[in-house]
């Protein structure tokens, strides 16, 4: 089974990629959270730290572009191939986010099935990288997802990851399995599954239902429970010392190269909202990692925390 690891904005850039692999090294792949390209074509500061290729040593990377231009994807994608070495690029068309789909980017830019064919046409005919994409299965309805993968069956596509929600679910409702059986059985081009997987149980069923897949994206699963592709490969279930190791290597990670108290800790709560309840009796910790200003405060919590309880 190869085991991907999902670009989530905000929250997997370099500095949790790096400490990620250094502690664990069950994946096959990591994806890198979008690039969303401009009118002057210049990456962010953001997205430069996240693609150079010293900030990736040893990691399989995949970078991410969102847009619904052909013109801006095949100049980031030459750029990204030229200056940074990559040969394969991801396409976003599963975002969610309301200020995504209202610009027709994303998984809103599967309402448009004949723009976004013109879309693929562009990029396919002229693009000298390998194209894989990410896709939700339609904006509101699963009905959606036939037309949608006729399209993407006319092109040569390295990947398809589907995620079986529409937009409008955002990530409520269960995945539907149904239409991804449909896709599975209609897909000319390699599939890969992405969604609630969050333990070895989910990853059994799932495994159990559908034995032909081999290729499975992680996300939310990794951030509440950051040993779930260790114990998948080796049925090692995680533990409190490699978990802590995590968040170190993490939470030094950010120090680094982030400045003041209070950037730092915005990142660290923000994995915090996921990884807590790995806990037991994790809620008055939570609370105070979320009321903490200074980090000597937040050190003072988490140590606490591992000290005084237990994996769930």
């Amino acid at each position: 089974m190869k085991l991907y690891a999902a670009p989530l904005e905000g929250i997997t850039g370099y500095v949790f990629r790096n400490a990620f692999h250094a502690c664990f090294d069950n994946v096959d792949k990591y994806f890198i959270p979008f690039i969303q390209p401009n009118q002057r074509g210049h990456f962010s500061s953001r997205e430069k730290q996240d693609v150079k290729p010293e900030n990736n040593r040893g990691m399989y990377t995949v970078p991410q572009i969102l847009t619904n231009s052909s013109e801006d994807f095949l100049r980031t994608a030459w750029k990204l191939q030229t200056a940074y070495g990559y040969k394969e690029i991801n396409l976003n068309l599963g975002c969610p986010s309301k200020t995504v789909i209202s610009k027709k980017r994303g998984s809103g830019f599967l309402a448009y099935p004949e723009e976004l064919e013109q879309f693929l046409e562009g990029i396919f005919e002229k693009a000298e990288v390998e194209i894989s994409i990410k896709t939700r299965i339609g904006k509101e309805s699963p009905d959606e997802f036939a037309r949608i993968l006729e399209i993407y069956n006319k092109f040569p596509v390295r990947e398809l990851i589907i995620h079986p929600r529409v937009q409008t679910d955002f990530y409520k409702n269960h995945p539907n399995l149904e239409v991804f059986q449909m896709a599975l059985d209609a897909s000319k081009v390699p599939v890969c599954y992405n969604g609630d997987i969050f333990s070895i149980e989910d990853y059994q069923r799932f495994t159990e239902r559908f034995p032909q897949i081999d290729h499975i994206m992680l996300g939310r699963g990794l951030l509440k429970n950051p040993g779930l592709t260790r114990e998948i490969r080796h049925q090692i279930p995680l533990d409190k010392e490699i978990l802590k190791k995590f968040h170190d290597c993490l939470y030094q990670g950010y120090c680094q190269v982030l400045s003041g108290d209070r950037t730092i800790l915005f990142k660290m709560k923000e994995l915090w909202g996921f990884l807590a309840p790995i806990f037991t009796d994790y809620e008055k910790y939570a609370k105070k990692i979320k009321k903490s200003e200074k980090l000597w405060a937040y050190e003072d919590v988490v140590e606490k925390l591992f000290a005084e309880q237990d994996l769930v």
